[in-house]
């Protein structure tokens, strides 16, 4: 592929088998759940949400994390994340074998009564409650797993509409104030735009100027590939993506997927920043799970294969 040379790298955290699956009217078995995260990983995916333990009567998507989890040969060098909502969800995830733990909160306390039933405040003192206890609690692996907080409805929310940058600029500072190195701003719905994302990096970087900030866009209203480049030219290095282009909220009405992560890859590599993702194989891990879910993945990438042929 052509590009220029010599850009800094961009981590893609990959979140196919969580945040791609979640949405999807096809229930998956842990073993093929399994199986995706196996082959994400074999296309260079180095960081990767395989799981969340949220009740599977909420998202039965998501049922049999441990079964997934347990289906997973050791991958050293690999970052295998789960997705919790609250303290419940912590504690499964200290009995399996996850790397990482992804905390979500959300910035509004619309999303947040109606995903996680606690408001923006008790969402801050449940994050609080599960670092307190970090110390004495450790994963099945020795020593508690590396955490990060992800922001939801950054940019606007299904229930309270806009959301403005100071209120998002608090969150992250409270967030960061705890302790959390790495912190992801989430547009859920997909509404932003590549200025108010800008925006909004600059409020967190002022709030949290320590903290990694982390990006995670849908491409909803066809933004999310634009919204992807303005996070990277205002220096952001990790960026979230699912392969295909599968994913959505299901507390989120009219949520439709991530951004692709191959569309991401080429779009990045293509302008000379490495990622280390094996772009064919994306494009086949993309299309084979479009026939597990029994539905075309609508990424562009997973249509048109790469250029040059």
């Amino acid at each position: 592929m052509t590009a220029a040379k010599g850009r800094r790298p961009i981590q893609i955290v990959e979140v196919g088998p969580r945040d791609g699956l979640q949405n999807e009217k096809t229930v998956l078995d842990p073993a093929v759940r399994a199986d995706f995260v196996s082959r994400l990983e074999a296309a260079g995916a180095r960081r990767i949400e395989a799981v969340s333990f949220v009740h599977p009567k909420y998202v039965p998507q998501m049922a049999g994390a441990e079964e997934v989890m347990a289906a997973l040969p050791p991958a050293p060098g690999h970052s295998r994340i789960g997705l919790v909502l609250n303290g419940r969800g912590y504690d499964r995830a200290l009995g399996t074998g996850v790397d990482e733990v992804n905390v979500a909160l959300s910035a509004t306390d619309g999303f947040g009564l109606k995903n996680q039933g606690l408001s923006v405040d008790q969402q801050v003192g449940m994050l609080a409650d599960i670092l307190a206890g970090r110390a004495n609690a450790p994963s099945e692996r020795g020593g508690s797993p590396s955490l990060s907080a992800t922001i939801s409805c950054v940019w606007g929310c299904p229930f309270d509409g806009e959301v403005g940058t100071d209120q998002v600029a608090d969150l992250v500072g409270r967030i960061a104030a705890l302790g959390v190195a790495e912190i992801a701003l989430a547009d859920t719905i997909g509404v932003g735009d590549p200025w108010s994302v800008t925006q909004k990096i600059e409020a967190a970087r002022a709030a949290a100027p320590e903290a990694v900030l982390r990006l995670h866009f849908h491409d909803t209203r066809n933004t999310g590939l634009a919204n992807a480049y303005a996070a990277v030219e205002a220096g952001v290095d990790v960026l979230d993506a699912s392969v295909g282009g599968i994913g959505g909220c299901p507390f989120a009405p009219g949520a439709t997927g991530n951004i692709a992560t191959e569309d991401l890859v080429y779009m990045l590599e293509r302008a000379g920043f490495p990622t280390g993702y094996d772009l064919d194989a994306l494009i086949e891990t993309a299309r084979w799970i479009g026939q597990a879910i029994g539905r075309p993945t609508p990424s562009a990438l997973s249509r048109a294969g790469p250029w040059p042929v």
